[in-house]
């Protein structure tokens, strides 16, 4: 099919959020709160650490602002594949944090479960699904790097496991598939929008009071507190947990650690039982390629494949704008290679086609701190990682502020920050130029270019 014919009749919002079930919003804060810990950003991070501050000290008056509706940025138009690693893989963890990285699987495997203790506990009905996922090369070049990092997983006694061509096409046939590296138990699928509210619920029950339409526009100490300005009014709190996100940040310190970048995604219409059945796809895994512009695919409860990646676009200057939520002519690049993945899906059509941004710093995973002596604690930089990182970084989070050493406080990873990225033009014209590099490595059997060993060996890069 043509792909604009296939996508002519895409709604063009997060299939996620248009769903009749979606959550009023909570009404904005007006005049004056007071409370032990204010916790700024309805996503993820900041519903997670608003919920385990009530699980740790039910006493504990808790509030959370969020500047437009919970679930609506990143966390709710994601592609909901909640990871247990908090280094952005194996390789990125071992490379940069190689003594701490066995530390590092074991919290993040325990995250994961707490994760999915967490949906049974509280009856969060978000479509949890343990499937695991298949990492599948498209080139021969590809077949190789799989083989090497299967070898490396096993030396550090990962349970993967290496499928060949017609073991990854007895999973999901593609003819485009030539290996894959399957994750059994690492991965979880959910319906990222449906965890958000559910965490909202919850922290809702546990006494959290929400805000929702309620930017907080500054940070500044007032005596012995902090205060924190909102359009309306303002929250005097001992304690501030900052979980925003792409969004800027309250603290200066930390603007250049992290940039935006623009990410987008096609559900198609539900697949009929044939179309399931030329595709396989029976164990439901997630799958990525392994190309460093690379899809990530699955499937919804109600059978559509979610296709998405490929193109992670740096807005020139870094400048974020709802005019860059939608991109016609990725969505055509997208469908495009959607059939050529699936050709055996041939007719299908597009229902929804969407795009948003995700913050990225040069590690590649998440980044914390304090700052105003301790009362204040931040989590960023999570990279199309954070569906289950954030969980981790939420307990993170709350260590710093309770002033106590724990096993996560006294990791490396947590203890030191990532480089920035250079002040513009620089970031645009370097962004810009690994971005070609990394396009070039994918037609030159992954030949890394002068510029992208440069930035490896420093320790820099660019991803989504």
């Amino acid at each position: 099919m043509d792909p604009a014919r296939a996508l002519a009749a895409a709604r063009p919002l997060p299939y996620w959020l248009d769903d009749p079930a979606r959550p009023d919003a909570e009404p904005a804060l007006a005049g004056a709160e007071h409370c032990d810990l204010l916790v700024i950003g309805g996503g993820y991070s900041g519903l997670w650490t608003a919920l385990l501050a009530k699980e740790r000290d039910p006493d504990r008056d808790v509030v959370l602002v969020e500047g437009g509706r919970i679930g609506a940025a990143a966390s709710g138009r994601n592609g909901g594949f909640c990871a247990a690693s908090l280094t952005h893989g194996t390789a990125n963890g071992l490379a940069r944090w190689p003594e701490e990285f066995a530390t590092l699987q074991a919290l993040g495997e325990r995250n994961l479960d707490a994760i999915e203790a967490a949906v049974a506990r509280y009856g969060l009905d978000c479509e949890f699904e343990r499937t695991g996922e298949i990492d599948v090369a498209t080139a021969d070049h590809q077949v190789e790097e799989l083989r090497e990092a299967h070898a490396t997983a096993v030396r550090h006694g990962l349970d993967l496991e290496l499928l060949d061509r017609d073991q990854v096409r007895a999973e999901v046939d593609s003819p485009t598939f030539r290996a894959g590296l399957y994750d059994r138990r690492g991965v979880a699928l959910v319906h990222p929008a449906k965890l958000a509210w559910g965490l909202k619920r919850a922290a809702t029950r546990a006494g959290v009071r929400i805000h929702e339409h309620t930017p907080a526009t500054a940070l500044v100490r007032h005596g012995a507190a902090l205060a924190v300005r909102t359009p309306y009014g303002r929250v005097l709190a001992h304690h501030v947990a900052l979980g925003t996100g792409v969004f800027p940040s309250l603290l200066r310190r930390t603007r250049h650690h992290t940039v935006p970048v623009y990410d987008y995604a096609l559900t198609t219409e539900p697949l009929t039982a044939d179309q399931r059945s030329a595709i396989g796809w029976r164990g439901r895994q997630g799958l990525g390629d392994s190309a460093n512009r690379f899809h990530y695919f699955r499937l919804t409860a109600d059978g559509r494949v979610l296709w998405g990646g490929y193109d992670a676009i740096y807005p020139r200057g870094g400048r974020m704008s709802a005019a860059y939520d939608h991109r016609p002519e990725t969505y055509l690049r997208l469908a495009r290679h959607f059939f050529a993945c699936f050709p055996q899906l041939e007719g299908v059509r597009f229902s929804h086609a969407w795009g948003g941004a995700i913050d990225t710093c040069t590690r590649f995973s998440a980044f914390f701190g304090t700052a105003y002596g301790g009362r204040v604690a931040y989590a960023a930089g999570y990279t199309g990682l954070g569906v289950g990182a954030t969980r981790f970084g939420a307990e993170v989070m709350l260590d710093l502020l309770a002033g106590r050493p724990t096993e996560r406080t006294a990791l490396t990873m947590v203890r030191e920050r990532p480089l920035p990225f250079p002040p513009e033009p620089l970031a645009t014209a370097g962004i810009g130029l690994t971005q070609w590099s990394l396009a070039r490595a994918d037609r030159a059997q992954g030949r890394r270019n002068l510029w992208l060993r440069a930035l490896d060996r420093a320790g820099l890069g660019f991803d989504s």
